[in-house]
């Protein structure tokens, strides 16, 4: 039921809601708000990509991880049989 609302938000409305804020929050303030709502959105955005490049970097890791234990082992394998 409400996304159909939003679907029906026209240029009029939007006008409205613009001059309202403008009315209530002043010309000075009103690009300072969007400002930091853009830093928000940017961020937010930051955000969502970051735990990927994380998680691959954990895999690379690991993976580093278990091929030197591999290594070890064939190490002390070699000994073993000398």
């Amino acid at each position: 039921m409400v996304s159909q609302l939003v679907l029906f938000i026209g240029t009029t409305e939007l006008l409205l809601v613009g001059g309202l804020a403008l009315l209530l929050f002043g010309g000075k303030k009103l690009p300072e708000m969007m400002k930091g709502l853009g830093q928000g959105v940017q961020s937010f955005k930051k955000g969502m990509h970051e735990p990927l490049e994380e998680d691959e970097e954990k895999e690379e890791e690991k993976e580093e991880e278990t091929n030197g234990e591999e290594g070890e082992k064939e190490e002390a394998e070699h000994k073993e049989t000398k």
